[in-house]
Protein backbone atom coordinates (compact mmCIF):
# COMPACT_ATOMS: atom_id res chain seq x y z
CA UNK A 1 0.00 0.00 0.00
CA UNK A 2 1.15 3.47 -1.15
CA UNK A 3 -0.73 5.36 0.56
CA UNK A 4 -2.43 5.50 4.19
CA UNK A 5 -5.44 3.88 5.29
CA UNK A 6 -8.20 6.96 6.24
CA UNK A 7 -10.75 5.26 8.47
CA UNK A 8 -13.73 8.00 9.38
CA UNK A 9 -16.78 7.22 11.08
CA UNK A 10 -20.06 6.76 8.56
CA UNK A 11 -22.40 9.79 8.33
CA UNK A 12 -26.05 9.83 7.25
CA UNK A 13 -24.97 10.69 3.21
CA UNK A 14 -23.12 7.68 3.46
CA UNK A 15 -26.27 5.24 3.29
CA UNK A 16 -25.78 4.71 -0.19
CA UNK A 17 -22.32 3.76 -0.15
CA UNK A 18 -23.25 1.29 3.09
CA UNK A 19 -25.53 -0.61 1.19
CA UNK A 20 -22.87 -1.04 -1.49
CA UNK A 21 -20.71 -2.75 0.82
CA UNK A 22 -23.44 -4.87 2.41
CA UNK A 23 -24.17 -6.28 -1.17
CA UNK A 24 -19.99 -6.87 -2.05
CA UNK A 25 -19.92 -8.78 1.74
CA UNK A 26 -23.25 -10.59 0.93
CA UNK A 27 -21.89 -11.35 -2.37
CA UNK A 28 -18.43 -12.55 -0.98
CA UNK A 29 -20.47 -14.87 1.33
CA UNK A 30 -22.69 -16.30 -0.61
CA UNK A 31 -25.60 -14.32 0.91
CA UNK A 32 -27.13 -11.64 -1.06
CA UNK A 33 -30.82 -13.31 -0.96
CA UNK A 34 -30.45 -12.50 2.79
CA UNK A 35 -30.21 -8.78 2.24
CA UNK A 36 -33.04 -7.07 3.25
CA UNK A 37 -31.37 -3.58 4.69
CA UNK A 38 -32.70 -0.49 2.68
CA UNK A 39 -31.12 2.97 3.81
CA UNK A 40 -34.39 4.28 5.48
CA UNK A 41 -33.86 1.07 7.90
CA UNK A 42 -30.46 1.67 8.29
CA UNK A 43 -30.96 5.28 8.96
CA UNK A 44 -33.41 4.57 12.43
CA UNK A 45 -30.85 1.72 12.78
CA UNK A 46 -27.54 3.42 12.85
CA UNK A 47 -28.39 7.29 12.79
CA UNK A 48 -32.21 6.95 14.74
CA UNK A 49 -32.86 8.67 18.88
CA UNK A 50 -30.98 4.64 19.38
CA UNK A 51 -28.56 3.61 17.12
CA UNK A 52 -27.48 0.31 16.97
CA UNK A 53 -24.06 -0.34 15.66
CA UNK A 54 -21.82 1.81 14.43
CA UNK A 55 -19.92 2.24 10.92
CA UNK A 56 -16.39 3.22 9.87
CA UNK A 57 -15.39 3.23 6.34
CA UNK A 58 -11.55 2.74 4.98
CA UNK A 59 -10.13 5.29 1.97
CA UNK A 60 -7.08 5.37 -0.08
CA UNK A 61 -7.11 8.16 -1.71
CA UNK A 62 -10.03 9.57 -1.22
CA UNK A 63 -11.46 5.88 -2.01
CA UNK A 64 -13.66 4.04 0.03
CA UNK A 65 -12.08 0.57 -0.27
CA UNK A 66 -13.70 -0.86 3.32
CA UNK A 67 -15.78 -0.89 5.95
CA UNK A 68 -16.52 -2.43 9.31
CA UNK A 69 -19.90 -2.68 11.48
CA UNK A 70 -19.90 -2.48 14.83
CA UNK A 71 -21.45 -2.67 18.23
CA UNK A 72 -21.04 -2.90 22.05
CA UNK A 73 -22.19 -6.50 23.66
CA UNK A 74 -21.75 -7.40 27.69
CA UNK A 75 -20.18 -9.63 29.42
CA UNK A 76 -21.37 -11.22 32.62
CA UNK A 77 -18.14 -12.78 33.21
CA UNK A 78 -15.83 -10.01 33.34
CA UNK A 79 -18.27 -7.84 33.82
CA UNK A 80 -17.73 -5.19 31.03
CA UNK A 81 -19.31 -4.59 27.66
CA UNK A 82 -17.09 -5.90 24.50
CA UNK A 83 -16.90 -4.28 21.21
CA UNK A 84 -18.50 -6.88 18.81
CA UNK A 85 -17.49 -6.48 15.07
CA UNK A 86 -20.37 -7.47 12.89
CA UNK A 87 -18.55 -6.75 9.21
CA UNK A 88 -15.73 -6.26 7.97
CA UNK A 89 -15.10 -5.99 4.48
CA UNK A 90 -12.07 -5.09 1.94
CA UNK A 91 -12.11 -4.46 -1.49
CA UNK A 92 -11.14 -7.97 -2.98
CA UNK A 93 -8.22 -6.01 -5.25
CA UNK A 94 -6.14 -4.50 -2.05
CA UNK A 95 -6.97 -8.12 0.30
CA UNK A 96 -3.54 -8.93 1.63
CA UNK A 97 -1.87 -5.38 1.28
CA UNK A 98 -2.55 -4.13 5.22
CA UNK A 99 -6.18 -2.61 5.06
CA UNK A 100 -7.83 -5.38 7.09
CA UNK A 101 -4.81 -5.35 9.34
CA UNK A 102 -5.58 -1.72 9.80
CA UNK A 103 -9.16 -1.85 9.95
CA UNK A 104 -9.23 -4.15 13.16
CA UNK A 105 -6.05 -2.26 14.56
CA UNK A 106 -8.50 1.06 14.73
CA UNK A 107 -11.13 -1.87 16.13
CA UNK A 108 -8.95 -2.81 18.51
CA UNK A 109 -7.73 0.75 19.84
CA UNK A 110 -11.12 1.66 20.16
CA UNK A 111 -12.03 -1.88 22.08
CA UNK A 112 -9.41 -0.73 24.61
CA UNK A 113 -10.62 3.20 24.77
CA UNK A 114 -14.19 2.44 25.60
CA UNK A 115 -12.63 0.04 28.52
CA UNK A 116 -14.16 -3.29 26.54
CA UNK A 117 -12.61 -5.98 28.43
CA UNK A 118 -12.92 -8.07 24.89
CA UNK A 119 -14.07 -8.00 21.04
CA UNK A 120 -15.27 -10.82 19.09
CA UNK A 121 -16.32 -11.79 15.69
CA UNK A 122 -17.97 -14.45 13.55
CA UNK A 123 -16.48 -15.69 10.41
CA UNK A 124 -17.54 -18.56 8.02
CA UNK A 125 -15.79 -21.87 8.61
CA UNK A 126 -15.06 -21.97 4.81
CA UNK A 127 -13.18 -18.54 4.85
CA UNK A 128 -10.02 -20.06 5.33
CA UNK A 129 -7.88 -16.95 4.42
CA UNK A 130 -9.92 -14.90 7.18
CA UNK A 131 -9.41 -17.32 9.67
CA UNK A 132 -5.72 -17.58 9.33
CA UNK A 133 -5.30 -13.92 9.27
CA UNK A 134 -7.42 -13.63 12.72
CA UNK A 135 -5.42 -16.55 14.30
CA UNK A 136 -1.84 -15.06 12.91
CA UNK A 137 -2.59 -11.57 15.30
CA UNK A 138 -3.74 -14.01 18.04
CA UNK A 139 -7.12 -14.48 18.00
CA UNK A 140 -8.20 -17.62 19.06
CA UNK A 141 -11.39 -19.61 17.64
CA UNK A 142 -14.24 -20.42 20.46
CA UNK A 143 -14.65 -23.79 18.63
CA UNK A 144 -16.38 -24.67 21.83
CA UNK A 145 -19.28 -22.37 21.18
CA UNK A 146 -22.73 -23.10 19.19
CA UNK A 147 -23.98 -19.93 17.64
CA UNK A 148 -28.26 -19.95 17.63
CA UNK A 149 -29.86 -17.88 15.80
CA UNK A 150 -34.00 -16.71 15.27
CA UNK A 151 -34.76 -14.52 12.73
CA UNK A 152 -38.05 -12.20 13.62
CA UNK A 153 -40.40 -14.98 11.87
CA UNK A 154 -38.92 -17.69 13.91
CA UNK A 155 -39.43 -15.49 17.40
CA UNK A 156 -42.91 -14.43 16.07
CA UNK A 157 -43.58 -18.14 16.04
CA UNK A 158 -42.70 -19.07 19.09
CA UNK A 159 -44.17 -15.88 20.61
CA UNK A 160 -47.78 -17.20 19.31
CA UNK A 161 -47.24 -21.24 20.64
Amino acid sequence: MNSELIIKQAEKKDLPLLISFIKKIAEYEKLTHEVVATEEILRESLFGKKPSAEVVFGYLENEPVAYAVYFYNFSTFIGKKGLYLEDLFVLPELRGKGVGKKMLLYLFQKALDEKCGRMEWAVLDWNESAINFYKSLGAKAMDEWTIFRMDEAAINKVLTL
